[in-house]
């Protein structure tokens, strides 16, 4: 019997973060005060979201109208660690950097990986059911026989792969709703989808940081923070 067998696979985590509509709007209001005293506004394009990383914005985790959220964001996360089996408790983790974006009409954020960080995720605050999706895209392609095969244009016109399954597509757009979580390793290339008509986007966006509490006789993890010597 012929059967398919799939390894290395990328795994995805998504929950759900219950707020009050009072607690998200105080997040909201102040997220739009950030957009309004923007520091780098030649830096966003016409067709590029707002991101708060880049307008001086990028430590929400230490703002107090958000600490709610943050405190539920680290039970996700372990829970993440959890479903890999993952021993969380030899780990110190660490919010690095977050932000938030907004994404008006079509605009939308372009192909990028967080290369600084372990673990990064994506918190929809406000999000109509046909705003703009998350894309995760593959660039390992282990079942790609072919060079191109599975993204060229000019393949996909004749018709060469006939349907797109899990086996062969290089792009995945993933289905989210507001109040959604999805975690996922920070070295993933992702994106939100093009030519979608956003009423209003909101999300908010982490980096992660895993450091070990004890490296003796570790050889791969980064060593405690406090054994660090800054260069003088």
């Amino acid at each position: 019997m012929q059967k398919f067998y799939n390894f290395f696979p990328l795994s995805i985590y998504k929950s759900n973060i219950s707020l009050t509509v009072d607690e998200k709007k105080e997040m909201i209001d102040e997220i739009y005060s950030m957009e309004k005293n923007s520091q780098n506004l030649n830096y966003k394009t016409n067709d590029s979201a707002w991101t708060g990383d880049t307008q001086g914005f990028e430590f929400l985790h230490d703002n107090l109208k958000f600490k709610k959220l943050f405190e539920e964001i680290h039970k996700n996360i372990l829970a993440y660690l959890e479903g890999l089996s993952i021993d969380h408790k030899q780990l110190d983790l660490y919010f690095q950097r977050s932000w938030a974006t907004i994404s008006r009409g079509h605009e939308n954020i372009g192909n990028h990986r967080h290369a600084q960080s372990h673990v990064s995720f994506a918190y929809y605050l406000s999000k109509n059911k046909d705003d703009s999706k998350i894309t995760f895209l593959d660039q390992n392609k282990h079942n790609e026989i072919i060079p191109s095969l599975f993204d060229s244009m000019s393949l996909q016109k004749k018709g060469l792969v006939k349907k797109r399954t899990i086996l062969n597509s290089p792009v995945v757009i993933f289905d989210t709703k507001e109040d959604d979580i999805v975690i996922f390793p920070s070295k993933t290339l992702h994106a939100t989808q093009k030519g979608t008509f956003n009423a209003e986007r909101i999300s908010i966006s982490a980096d992660i940081c895993f450091i070990a509490k004890n490296s003796s006789n570790l050889e791969h993890l980064m060593t405690p923070l406090n054994k660090w010597k800054l260069f003088s």
